[in-house]
């Protein structure tokens, strides 16, 4: 596999990152909450791109896969920032495909710098996780711990090693959540949910759709699909959405 190219930050952080040259708009795939750009989506549509002769970007935030720094020195803010400086790395205006914390970082991009996104693919979107499903979601005691000790272990079912949760994920992600206040998206969206997603339910999917004010967007349930959203059907799906967003955004 060849080496990936290095983008440093504003903020100072070394990031990994693959990109195909090709026609534009370019698509820029965001990845989830300690995923990486090797997963099974981001080079299904790398090789969907390179296939049609699409520009495409997938990259590692800071803390993730080969990018520099600790995964838990990081919050949303941080990898935010690591997605606008990204997107330094394509011309014009992208469509984005976020895939669950990825969702939230495209709605936040979709906010901070609406000039540079075309439209919008989402893949069981997380937007406000560490406030509705992780805070919302612990104890008494597990919140004390947090507090207290700054962090807290939580079992995963993607690997041998726990979640670890840092306060400064929780206090932080605070001051970007994107389903308080109005949330434009006046481009084409289509959101992609799984119905056996044990990570995000599908409420999340349908609260978006509600919230967000777009005239172009759909979402698409998907019986059986669960939170990894990459069986092959599954992938087909994604790509699709992508040709029905780039064929709307010409």
């Amino acid at each position: 596999m060849a080496e990936p190219s290095w983008l440093t930050t504003p903020e100072g952080r070394r990031l990994g990152y693959y990109k195909v040259e090709g026609a534009g708009p370019a698509v820029v795939f965001l990845g989830g909450f300690r995923s990486d750009m090797e997963g099974t989506k981001a080079l299904f549509l790398e090789d969907w791109a390179r296939a049609r002769g699409r520009a495409f970007l997938r990259f590692d935030y800071s803390g993730h896969g080969q990018s520099s720094g600790d995964f838990l020195d990081g919050a949303i803010g941080d990898w935010f920032e690591d997605a606008c400086a990204a997107l330094s790395l394509v011309d014009g205006r992208a469509v984005l495909v976020g895939s669950s914390m990825g969702g939230w970082i495209s709605l936040l991009l979709a906010c901070e710098v609406p000039e540079r996104v075309a439209g919008l693919v989402t893949i069981a979107a997380a937007p406000d996780f560490t406030e509705d499903s992780m805070w919302a979601g612990f104890d008494d005691a597990q919140k004390r711990m947090l507090t207290d000790a700054g962090r807290l272990e939580l079992p995963s079912d993607y690997s041998d090693e726990p979640y670890v949760i840092t306060r400064r994920l929780i206090e932080e992600g605070r001051g970007r959540l994107v389903l308080r206040d109005p949330l434009p998206l006046p481009f084409p969206v289509r959101s992609l949910q799984g119905t056996a997603d044990a990570d995000v339910d599908m409420s999340v999917a349908l609260r978006l759709l509600d919230h967000a004010e777009g005239g172009d967007m759909r979402l698409t349930l998907v019986k059986g699909a669960d939170h990894r959203f990459s069986s092959p059907d599954c992938l087909e799906l994604i790509a699709a959405s992508v040709d029905e967003v780039l064929a709307a955004v010409g």
